[in-house]
């Protein structure tokens, strides 16, 4: 059996920087998704909290598309700043893709609303490719 203590200092040597990293990565990510509800037209949390499938899929997919990048952002991150900066731009790229797929199909917001589930499946997978690219191009 192998000694634990290199295992248990190695732990708390970098455990401060896990919690600040881990930290501002939440952060980032929940400030991006608060700000995504915020800027598009339609209320989420309302309408998922009414049984609408369509918000409850498109939000899930902003959410997935918002985290993806900051995850690879985490694993190939020199320091905080890294995760904050990328965080700010796969934001950016959320809200455009909430935009094109708008005008893509029309009346996006509306569609949600009324609980379209086909356009807000294109919308999150729409989403969620976008942020797999942006997440590979973040790994570098």
């Amino acid at each position: 059996m192998t000694d634990p203590m290199p295992v248990i200092q190695s732990l708390f040597a970098g455990l401060p920087i896990f919690m600040l990293h881990l930290g501002s990565a939440t952060a980032a990510w929940a400030l991006a998704l608060a700000l995504y509800m915020w800027i598009t037209p339609h209320n989420e949390f309302a309408l998922i909290r009414g049984g609408n499938v369509s918000a409850a899929v498109s939000l899930g997919g902003a959410a997935l598309g918002l985290a993806l990048p900051l995850a690879f952002c985490l694993a190939a991150s020199v320091n905080v700043w890294d995760v904050l900066i990328w965080g700010s731009v796969t934001l950016i790229l959320q809200l455009i893709a909430f935009r094109v797929i708008d005008l893509m199909i029309g009346n996006l917001s509306k569609r949600i609303e009324e609980d379209q589930v086909a356009a807000a499946i294109f919308l999150a997978m729409t989403k969620i490719a976008l942020a797999a690219l942006n997440a590979a191009a973040v790994a570098g």
